[in-house]
């Protein structure tokens, strides 16, 4: 059997066609929030990232490409991780914007002052309310299983879709910083 002719293959170009054209959408309809993402992580005195599940693990991806810039970033609920205070970003991603435990943390960021920045399919949401800075992501939800937003299982679409938002924002947030990557380097992990 031919490599291109497989069932993983297939799947391959399915994924990739759906990325292609819920990316260019959201390059199309959330410039301006990309760019008011990107000043606000960089204005923040301290970043912490919120996600729960596979978002969540999507994001711990971005938070490890912010620290290799320098900036101070937390991941919320790790034992070392600080309280949140005035001035500093909550950065979250939740498809549904109602995650009961990342609502929680938004909410107890800004009772204190800080902002919160979203991820997410649904702006109208809890989360989207609680937001200084949105991008809204035009995939399907875990629980929507019609296949008409995306032929992939349980959000699989919006989790791809924060990994590559979140690099995109630390490549903007990098060639901003005019860092060489042999300056940042000394930041990666030599623990592994």
């Amino acid at each position: 059997m031919d490599l291109i002719d497989t069932p993983v293959a297939s799947s391959l170009r399915r994924v990739q066609q759906e990325l292609d054209a819920l990316l260019e959408r959201v390059v199309v309809a959330e410039t301006d929030a990309l760019a008011a993402f990107a000043d606000l992580i960089a204005s923040s005195p301290r970043v912490f990232v919120a996600g729960a599940g596979r978002s969540g693990l999507a994001l711990r991806m971005t938070a490890m490409r912010l620290m290799h810039l320098g900036l101070s970033v937390h991941v919320a609920g790790e034992v070392t991780a600080p309280a949140i205070q005035a001035g500093d970003l909550l950065l979250t991603a939740s498809g549904s914007g109602a995650t009961e435990g990342i609502v929680r943390a938004a909410q107890v960021a800004t009772s204190v002052g800080a902002r919160v920045a979203a991820i997410t399919t649904a702006p109208e949401s809890p989360l989207g309310e609680l937001s200084t800075a949105l991008i809204v992501v035009p995939a399907a939800g875990k629980l929507d299983r019609s296949g008409a937003a995306s032929a992939q299982y349980a959000g699989s679409l919006f989790e791809q879709a924060v990994v590559i938002v979140g690099d995109a924002v630390f490549d903007a947030l990098w060639q901003r910083s005019g860092a060489t990557a042999d300056e940042l380097w000394p930041r990666h992990a030599n623990l592994e």
